[in-house]
């Protein structure tokens, strides 16, 4: 299974069973993250960090304060992962397997409602 990233009529396969997602709080103009990891068809959301709080954005008791960061781990399993594009937070950062990071918009043009999901690859004949 993989990492398939929708929108509109475009579709894209991440050749990749994890990734990271980050971006700046609309508010705050703090970083938040989110590491997920495919668990057979869904998005096992398996650690989350924030550089900072406010603003609807309060790490939860069981957060630790390592490098800066809280972390977390939610342990939340995801059928899918709709992005809400927004003006105020810029654009999201995805960081696939042990790659690059790279704007969303590397992958898609840029908008709204991009979805992520678990796929699997198809078998050519």
């Amino acid at each position: 299974m993989m990492i398939c990233l929708a929108s509109g009529s475009a579709l894209v396969m991440l050749l990749t069973g994890s990734l990271t997602l980050s971006w700046d709080h609309s508010v705050e103009k703090i970083r938040w993250s989110e590491h997920y990891r495919v668990d057979g068809d869904r998005l096992h959301l398996v650690e989350a960090s924030v550089r900072g709080s406010g603003a609807g954005m309060e790490p939860p008791p069981e957060a630790r304060l390592e490098g800066g960061a809280w972390r977390w781990h939610p342990d939340l399993h995801l059928a899918q992962l709709t992005l809400a594009g927004s003006e105020f937070t810029g654009e999201y950062t995805l960081c696939p397997g042990s790659g690059p990071c790279r704007p969303l918009s590397h992958w898609l043009p840029a908008g709204h409602g991009v979805t992520l999901t678990a796929c699997e690859v198809a078998e050519v004949d």
